[in-house]
């Protein structure tokens, strides 16, 4: 039996019933790849479910608005998906006429589709024969056929997707796809793998030759950069200051609270006497400060503090771009990054 035959007939016995492998539907089975992308399944089903539920067609994804959509995607981080996604639903609306492709030619057109998502859409819900090749495929095949490249190197795409391609049952590329992602998420995971219960160990060049904890290899990921937020909480008759964040930064679009970004960490004292913070704020005292709190993304480690202030000068007013009051009712209406969605979360309740 072939090595793929193999995965196939491992993942009949063994595969997780998920919602987006019951259906052809190409919106859907979309909706699942992006949501799922740098996402654990665990994490990402209970999103799924939710934009599923809501917009349950592309046309209805497509007519919600940008807050709304980045709303119910609060707490997935990576916010750049949720506006490629609602992009993508306006370019199937207008480009084709609401009816989402299913051929990789097409998919690889639209907005945030990359060639690994057209793969995964046109596999799956057209059964064409493009591998797709994730993470977890990426380390079956390292282990299995012993390939040394680096998987983050620029030559590890292209070397992958050919092997990959070269494995996948020509007819029925949809499941073998689906059999190599399982495979390598349950049965040979990244780490304590399944090695002496593997139905393909006899052939596995990383098991044969006790490579399986060094392959893949990976380069050395570039270094993270420390960031150090200071953030102003105000509120006044029951009312927050808030702040909507512009583009070409972290959190495009997405609302926190008023900032003041330093090169180290700073005492909150020495902040709110800065000549910029009174010329924004006038006097304040200091009510209490919150933090610091770490919270690292993929790139970037933040540094947060929080900095609740009592306006002397009550009479001030907040002409800063961005900037505006809002009630506190209204804050679960707001699109948030996960810092400050958790931080006031627990602060105003």
């Amino acid at each position: 039996m072939s090595f793929i035959s193999e995965v196939i007939e491992w993942y009949n016995l063994n595969k997780r019933d998920l919602p987006w492998r019951n259906t052809t539907d190409p919106y859907v089975i979309w909706l699942s790849e992006i949501i799922l992308q740098q996402t654990r399944v665990d994490q990402g089903l209970p999103y799924f479910y939710r934009f599923a539920e809501k917009y349950p067609s592309v046309s209805d994804f497509a007519a919600a608005s940008e807050d709304e959509i980045l709303n119910l995607w609060q707490g997935l981080g990576y916010y750049s998906r949720g506006r490629n996604m609602h992009q993508t639903a306006q370019m199937v609306m207008e480009d084709h006429a609401g009816y989402f492709p299913k051929k990789y030619d097409e998919l690889i057109k639209l907005k945030g589709i990359g060639e690994y998502t057209a793969a995964a859409i046109s596999s799956f819900s057209a059964n064409e024969a493009k591998a797709v090749v994730d993470g977890n495929v990426f380390r079956v095949l390292a282990r299995y056929f012993g390939v040394d490249e680096p998987i983050n190197s620029s030559k590890a795409k292209k070397l992958f997707t050919t092997l990959a391609n070269d494995v996948i049952d020509p007819t029925n590329p949809a499941i073998s796809n689906q059999a190599l992602m399982e495979f390598g998420a349950l049965h040979c995971k990244p780490q304590n793998p399944l090695c002496q219960t593997c139905p393909v160990q006899l052939g596995c060049y990383g098991y044969k030759n006790m490579l399986v904890d060094k392959l893949p290899v990976k380069l050395k990921k570039v270094a993270v950069r420390n960031r150090f937020f200071n953030y102003i909480v105000l509120i006044n008759d029951q009312k927050l200051l808030m702040n909507k964040r512009g583009p070409n930064d972290i959190w495009q679009n997405l609302h926190e609270l008023p900032l003041f970004e330093t090169e180290s960490y700073q005492d909150a004292s020495y902040i709110v006497n800065e000549a910029e913070f009174r010329k924004r704020f006038g006097k304040v005292e200091i009510s209490s400060v919150e933090g610091p709190i770490k919270h690292l993304l993929s790139h970037q480690k933040i540094h947060a503090q929080f900095i609740v202030i009592t306006q002397v000068d009550s009479g001030q007013v907040f002409k800063e771009e961005g900037w505006f009051f809002t009630d506190l009712t209204n804050l679960e209406k707001l699109a948030q990054p996960k810092l400050i969605f958790a931080f006031l979360k627990k602060f105003i309740n």
